[in-house]
């Protein structure tokens, strides 16, 4: 199982040359991926533009959006130039991971009918592969991306409709936070929708955990998961439940996620210091 790196764009405080920093260690340290969350109303930084930062000063590790909350953004063709042009940056490391989102404030701040999000979604998506591919509305929007018809596709959510998404669109599936336990279940719904789209072989499965190790991990972790999932409490309360906070438990949940079927674990730290890449290296099989 790879394992791979959040950068703490929507931790408080976070400073852009922390975020260059972590993305630096990272890439030393042999983590396989950077991954970046997306919100629209909430005090972070946006992920495609770090993302792209982030390619200027790496070499080796993989980019990711784990996930890009695409429903609200009104344009595939923009996104698509967008992302190719990440793509193009880092020489072909990006992988693009999409979800429809389940804030309705994100959508309220863009204009965007929230009702509307899945469908906007497959539209979306649907634009963006003409246009990597060399066609769209207007032929002849670059860059081409590295690799032909696009960045490999990842795509998150727990409804049969996202695991069909993936299943129809994309290279793989993604989860957000959760037990080993319960994602042992979401990785066989998705390989079977999978196989119910009549695809070859099976997705690439991803899922994100959160981690703060260190001095006062657990209340540095429930201060900010609080804050960011505050308008949704017992999401809060459970992302801040799972956290993991020490050595032990995070090389226990490594095992419990490859045991799982996971084929690549996405560590989220909850505090901004690049001293946590540090940290968290030393748990790397």
């Amino acid at each position: 199982m790879d394992v791979s790196l959040g950068l703490p764009t929507t931790v408080p405080g976070v400073r852009g040359p922390d975020l260059l920093e972590f993305a630096r260690r990272a890439d030393r340290a042999g983590f396989a991926g950077l991954g970046t969350v997306d919100r629209l109303v909430h005090a972070c930084c946006e992920p495609v533009a770090v993302l792209a930062a982030a390619a200027a000063v790496t070499e080796r590790i993989r980019l990711a959006s784990t996930v890009l909350l695409a429903s609200f953004r009104g344009s595939g063709t923009v996104l698509a130039k967008q992302l190719a042009t990440v793509d193009e940056l880092s020489g072909g490391r990006l992988t693009v991971g999409l979800a429809v989102g389940d804030r309705e404030d994100d959508f309220v701040a863009a204009g965007v009918p929230f009702a509307e999000r899945g469908r906007r979604m497959d539209a979306l998506v649907e634009e963006m592969l003409a246009v990597w591919s060399g066609g769209g509305r207007v032929p002849g929007v670059g860059p081409r991306p590295v690799r032909p018809g696009g960045p490999p596709l990842l795509f998150g959510g727990h409804s049969p409709a996202a695991m069909r998404r993936a299943a129809r669109y994309g290279s793989g599936w993604i989860a957000g936070g959760s037990s080993g336990s319960a994602y042992r279940e979401l990785v066989a719904r998705a390989r079977r929708a999978w196989a119910e789209a009549g695809r070859d072989g099976g997705p690439r499965v991803v899922s994100l955990a959160y981690v703060s190790l260190g001095p006062d991990g657990r209340r540095r972790a429930e201060a900010y998961l609080g804050g960011y999932f505050a308008a949704m409490g017992h999401k809060a309360r459970q992302a801040a439940a799972g956290v993991v906070t020490d050595e032990g438990r995070l090389r226990e949940l490594l095992a419990a996620y490859a045991e799982a079927g996971c084929d690549e674990l996405v560590l989220f730290p909850c505090a901004a210091e690049p001293e946590q890449v540090d940290l968290l290296a030393k748990v790397l099989p």
